[in-house]
Parts: structure tokens; sequence; C-alpha cells
């Protein structure tokens, strides 16, 4: 069985070298004659997007075995989405089994990946996530980044009915059935969309505890903006749990107005009984008489949502066996 570890790269010329030095080097790891023995070929392949300081150079010397260029087109460099979509299609093309993301930059320790492809390899999970908020703390990490991360992964876990230990962590395992289910639509990153839709088909999701050291000197590459990345962010979320939980995600705050609306009225009557006046709480109504409107009209958008999920649903299983055909090995 293959497995192929992806590495996205735009302008990575100072680390890349020594990631996939480190890489090759873990596939001498024990684990590789034991529990995975079952990988009989290790392969590492990287996407370059458009990197103009020698990365695919450095790339090639050091022995990768695939390199993909991204054709730039109408899709903006250095988008994680666009990267990881076109690196499944490229394993997927080479019939692979397992496949492992990680960045290119080394903040990741290659030697975790036998703790990730671990669960895959005995069917207990379809997708393994390195979890950097775990026993193990991430060494360095800002703290904005820690805190969002923390609350974010709480708040969609809820509305998925899941607990999730890491929304964003781009290191991780999957199996090749889970790249064939998986449908993407953001361009932008994948981390927090691939989970919600993993939840959305019943797979198997587990979370590893890893080391990870963040460099004090290193900029973001995908973001200039902690706010943008929190918008661009929360607009991938949204849609994602609006498509996986629609009754949830209309429904809940349509009940909220809907049990608001029944409140507000009581208390009008209970004002209206003791003067038998309308016109001094007229306004009781009107209150209830909106929040009666908006919770009924949320109702509504949680059926249609609920039957558009069904349809998807749908066609996502036809979407499935046509790459499944189209990647036969």
């Amino acid at each position: 069985m293959k497995l192929i570890v992806n590495i996205p790269a735009y302008n990575e010329a100072a680390k890349i070298g020594e990631t996939i030095a480190r890489i090759k080097k873990s596939f001498e790891l024990d684990f590789y004659s034991k529990e995975g023995s079952i990988i009989t070929e290790k392969l590492i392949q990287v996407i370059n997007d458009g990197s103009t300081d020698g990365t695919e150079e450095i790339a090639r010397k050091s022995g990768v075995d695939f390199i993909v260029n991204r054709p730039k087109k109408i899709i903006p460099r250095n988008t994680l989405g666009a990267n990881f979509k076109l690196g499944v299609d490229t394993a997927l093309e080479n019939g692979v089994d397992f496949f492992i993301t990680m960045d290119a930059d080394g903040q990741f320790d290659p030697n975790d990946i036998p703790k990730l492809l671990l669960p895959v390899i005995n069917q207990t999970a379809d997708m393994v996530i390195a979890n950097r908020f775990g026993e193990k703390e991430a060494k360095n990490i800002p703290w904005i980044k820690d805190s969002l991360n923390r609350f974010i992964a709480n708040l969609v876990g809820f509305f998925l009915g899941q607990k999730i230990d890491d929304l964003t962590c781009g290191f991780r395992a999957l199996n090749r059935e889970t790249l064939l289910r998986l449908n993407l639509t953001s361009i932008f990153t994948y981390t927090q969309e691939s989970i919600i839709d993993a939840i959305g088909k019943n797979l198997k999701i587990k979370w590893v505890p890893v080391t990870v050291t963040y460099y004090a000197d290193r900029k973001s590459k995908m973001t200039k903006s902690i706010w943008k990345f929190i918008s661009d962010s929360g607009k991938i979320i949204l849609k994602a749990v609006r498509d996986v939980r629609p009754m949830k995600f209309f429904g809940i705050p349509g009940l909220i107005f809907v049990i608001a609306s029944v409140l507000v009225f009581c208390l009008f009557l209970v004002q209206y009984f003791q003067t038998f006046q309308i016109t001094t709480y007229r306004n009781y109504l009107f209150l209830t008489a909106a929040l009666l409107f908006v919770g009924s009209q949320l109702l509504i958008f949680a059926l249609i949502a609920d039957m558009i999920k069904t349809n998807r649903n749908l066609t996502e299983e036809q979407m499935y066996l046509l790459k499944k055909e189209r990647y036969k090995k």
C-alpha cells in the first residue's frame, strides 16, 4: 500500500529542504517495519504554489517524488484550499492509500507521522488530526491564536454535536476513502471545512497530541491580518455548518425567536388583565408579531435547507462513485 506525504509550499526555500530530509529520515522509524509494514511505498509530493525563491529547485534536489506546479489562472497564490484539492487529486491519480499533509516550514515533527497513521491503518479512524491544544502545549504559539482556536472549535463542536479538539491544524492523516468522499468548496483553506464535511458524512475523526514549535520571527504567508483570517474562516465555517446541520443552524435561532414571542405575549397578557387596555401595551404586541415573524421564517428556512441537504447528499454520492471510477487503482 502507498503512503504519500503532501507538502504545500509557497516561497519556502529556507526550510523545505530540511523538512523533506526530516520526513525521509522518519521513514526509517521502526513503525514501518512493525505496525506500518502494510505500507510498501513511501512517497513525498510538493505542491508548489508559484514560488519565486527557488523552492521548486531545492525540493527537486532534496529528492521528492512528485512536484506539482499549481497554475495561477484566476485563483490567487497561497490559497491552502486550492493547494489541498490539487494535492488530493494528484495523490489519487498516483494510487494513494494513506495521505499525510503537513506544512513545509518544519514546525511539525515528521516523527509524529506514525501517531497519525496508526489509527487510520487500524481502521479506527478515517481522518486523524494533530492536536496542538492537548497534553502537549504548542511552543511559542501566539495567545490570540490559541484562544481563538479553542473558542471556535468548541462553538462548531456544539453545533455539530461532536467534540472538536483542533479545528485548524493542517497536519493530518487521511485514508483513500476519505479523500474520495470529501467535497470542499473553499479555495482559501481546507482545514475547518474538511472536518465539518467529514462529520456531516459520518466519517470517523480522531485527534492525536503532537509536538509543534512556532517560530517567533515567522510571519503567516496566507494572511497579513488576523482579522482577515477570522473573517475568511468565519465565512467558511458558517457555510459548512449551514450545509451539514441546517436544522440546527436555522432551527435553533428560529425556536429562540418563537419562544421569545410567546414570552412577550404572556407579558402583554399580564399587563392587559390588570387594566384591560390595549393601547398602553401595544408595543408588546408589535414586538410579539416581529419576533414570531422572524422565528417562523427561520423555521421555514430550516425545512427548506434540510430538503436541499437531502438533494446534496444524493449528488455527492454520485460524485463519490464517479471519483472512485476515475481514480480506480
